[in-house]
């Protein structure tokens, strides 16, 4: 059942169209992503959702409830922000505490089960500025449930902690909020953290959605030409099609969207294999970057006469055979090459 329904909703300001006619909805339980770069319309979204932003049409329901001219404090909703937000002179309880506090609801036994939901059971007496980042981060997140609402709302609340602390968190996020059941909106930048965290991801561009799947569907198979580009950093290619064909020099030979004459062929780097000899389009090492587990291979080749830089993503065992200078093949499984009107 869709908890929270979004239908139509767009937002202008003077000379700029935030949201165009902006419909989504969101299961009961299902943490959704809206995944985008800055700009794109993914924070006023969550800030209409939240009452803190007047959308100017459309129609808001949460629960079933219409949200439209509802303020905020009357919304069922905890909100995460990305600046934390904590009162400073108030302890991680008194924090905790003041949701409760101001809706005159008994809180020290719920205090504690936050405390200990969040993993900071013996801070409890601290102040925020005795916390690191991360500690605040779970403070902030404590505070949003603590009156029990029916939707979270987290407005990148990652983005300033550094990456071991932020990977760790973004897993703790998870499993709490699948542990309180709470339907949840995400909003986030980052790929890698959409695709982890989320039940589906909601791909922005520009006050619009592009796509609205499970990560998986969105990283195998973005349907749009910005969802394939934005997601997965893929190889992009500009070819020529004849006769409904495009052939890569060898590489890979697919076949044109329409009667396109040109158009795009996007490519994941894990798909690029590279060979010593064998089928594919003659290619030389560039450069190498070493990842860890996996290194980044960048090949200059030569497709239908002109050059082009392809990188592929390889073991780095498999990698550590080649050298910048060396010849190659590069193939590309043609079902793995996605082909959009340049």
């Amino acid at each position: 059942m869709s908890h929270v329904v979004l239908e139509g909703i767009t937002k202008r300001y003077a000379g700029h169209t935030a949201l165009n006619g902006v419909s989504v909805s969101v299961e009961q339980g299902e943490l959704l992503a809206l995944l985008g770069p800055s700009g794109c319309g993914k924070t006023t979204l969550l800030r209409c959702i939240a009452g803190l932003t007047e959308f100017d049409t459309g129609r808001l329901t949460i629960g079933g409830q219409d949200m439209t001219g509802v303020p905020a404090r009357k919304r069922p909703i905890g909100m995460v922000f990305q600046s934390y937000a904590l009162f400073p002179n108030l302890t991680v309880r008194g924090n905790i505490a003041f949701p409760l506090t101001v809706r005159k609801q008994p809180s020290a036994e719920r205090v504690q089960e936050m405390l200990d939901l969040v993993g900071l059971g013996e801070l409890g007496d601290r102040l925020p500025n005795q916390l690191s980042g991360g500690q605040q981060q779970r403070v902030a997140l404590a505070r949003a449930l603590s009156p029990r609402p029916e939707v979270l709302l987290l407005d990148e609340p990652l983005s300033a902690l550094d990456a071991q602390v932020r990977h760790r968190l973004r897993d703790e996020v998870r499993r709490i909020q699948h542990q309180v059941g709470i339907t949840t909106v995400f909003v986030t930048h980052d790929q890698s953290e959409a695709l982890a965290i989320s039940d589906r991801v909601a791909v922005m561009n520009a006050g619009d959605i592009e796509q609205c799947a499970p990560p998986a569907a969105i990283y195998t198979a973005p349907s749009t030409r910005f969802a394939a580009g934005f997601v997965g950093n893929r190889n992009t290619l500009e070819l020529p099609a004849v006769d409904g064909r495009v052939v890569a020099g060898g590489a890979f030979d697919v076949a044109a969207p329409g009667p396109a004459e040109r158009v795009l062929c996007m490519f994941r780097p894990e798909d690029v294999e590279l060979a010593v000899d064998g089928p594919g389009a003659r290619g030389t090492v560039d450069v190498t970057v070493f990842l860890g587990a996996t290194t980044r291979v960048y090949t200059q080749v030569a497709v239908n006469g002109q050059p082009a830089t392809v990188f592929a993503d390889l073991s780095s065992r498999a990698a550590a055979r080649l050298a910048p200078g060396d010849p190659v093949r590069v193939r590309v499984a043609d079902d793995h090459v996605q082909v959009f009107p340049a």
